[in-house]
């Protein structure tokens, strides 16, 4: 009988083990180490065959595919599961959900001979920092337009965050202030510089916002399928009922709520919007869905939470005390402009109506954003108490020399 539980527990342990090392391995469907970099022809899931049009090649900038795991945050309601899913571990600086679209977007750039890069969006944005660093890697030069105050809209803007990183790897940034942003708007902005490079014998490509457009989509179209062979790897039948994350600008919710809708995970797709509005997103998505002639409604495939708080990138000290009590908890760092308020959405929609999520399977994708912290270091200080000067004692013995200073 004891040898009997034994041998139960061995094969218990390995059937664990074995779930793990599967669910962090390498699929079929995205490239190994050995072709980071490279360019090569896409073949979609085969469930999104018929949505058009489908790209035609991909460069692959990401580390896939990012490993899922459990995920024991505090407060969930009654036989509530969360998994996460570590799109914050797609790269170093070239990091987040942003790189999963560039992958189709710098292709498009790289087959149309471009040799400039021209995006835009927030002075903390992810998403231009991981298109400088791109951009950088392929041999193409970027320019920035990135929005800030009108009060600092004429000062350098400084090296804290992503902005280190887009000045360390030589992006141009065009400064613009949020009152010149909300009267011209990004496509305007963006044309317009690009109509200036061009008159001075440039060939640059321009991507929107975020990577939020349709050829940007399939980012997260292919991040549904590689979702799903990451559960077929598994031995315990692992099915997720929900998948929640944030919503910035549009793109990563339409791609992964259709790939979910069409293929094989069938989940029930949770977006929580840090800007704007939920019905400002159901119709952006709309746009991107019909671009790539899905055929679906978008209210039919993702529901939409607000989130936002005070606004884009304004948090809230509960908010902020939150991002800190998760990290101390659980390990996982959340950024506060996205997965942050994602995250502090969810839990308030698990405390108001705990009945709606308990015994759920639930899939949290974290987007990344580390370096948004980096601005909020002023705001978070009061939040870090733990720390001290070290006493040591007089009867510890001392001599110069013995401690080697490296």
């Amino acid at each position: 009988m004891v040898m009997r539980g034994l041998l139960s527990t061995v094969s218990r342990v390995k059937v664990e083990l074995a779930s793990v090392r599967s669910i962090m391995s390498a699929t079929t469907s995205v490239p190994s180490m050995a072709e980071f970099l490279t360019k090569r022809p896409y073949s979609p899931p085969s469930w999104s065959s018929h949505l058009r049009p489908i790209p035609s090649h991909t460069f692959s900038l990401a580390h896939l595919p990012t490993p899922i795991h459990r995920w024991n945050l505090p407060g969930l309601p009654n036989g509530t599961e969360l998994w996460i899913k570590r799109d914050d571990y797609t790269g170093m600086e070239l990091s987040g959900n942003k790189v999963r679209k560039l992958e189709f977007l710098m292709a498009e750039a790289v087959e149309q001979h471009a040799d400039t890069v021209i995006t835009i969006g927030g002075i903390q944005s992810n998403h231009c920092r991981a298109t400088a660093t791109a951009s950088n890697y392929l041999n193409l030069s970027s320019h920035l337009i990135l929005r800030t105050s009108k009060l600092l809209a004429d000062d350098d803007p400084g090296l804290v965050g992503n902005l280190l990183v887009e000045r360390l790897v030589g992006a141009n940034v065009h400064l613009i202030s949020k009152e010149e942003y909300s009267s011209i708007g990004s496509e305007a902005l963006t044309n317009s510089l690009k109509e200036k490079l061009e008159k001075e014998g440039k060939k640059p490509y321009v991507i929107p916002v975020g990577g939020s457009n349709s050829l940007g989509t399939w980012g997260y179209i292919e991040a549904a399928r590689e979702i799903e062979e990451q559960l077929k790897s598994r031995p315990d039948g692992l099915k997720f009922d929900d998948i929640v994350v944030a919503c910035g600008s549009g793109g990563t919710i339409a791609g992964i709520s259709l790939g979910s809708w069409l293929g094989a995970l069938k989940a029930k797709v949770h977006a929580f919007s840090v800007c704007d509005d939920p019905d400002y997103f159901y119709d952006f998505v709309q746009g991107l869905l019909d671009g790539i002639h899905a055929g679906v409604n978008s209210r039919d495939i993702v529901n939409i939470h607000n989130a936002k708080g005070k606004g884009y990138a304004m948090n809230t000290s509960e908010e902020l005390k939150f991002v800190k009590e998760v990290a101390s908890s659980t390990g996982v760092i959340l950024d506060p402009v996205y997965s942050g308020k994602a995250v502090y959405g969810l839990i308030n929609e698990m405390t108001k109506n705990p009945k709606n999520w308990e015994g759920r399977k639930i899939l949290f994708i974290h987007t990344g954003g580390l370096l948004g912290l980096y601005d909020k270091v002023d705001q978070m200080a009061s939040l870090m108490g733990n720390w001290c000067r070290m006493d040591v004692s007089e009867s510890v013995p001392r001599k110069d020399g013995v401690g080697k200073m490296f």
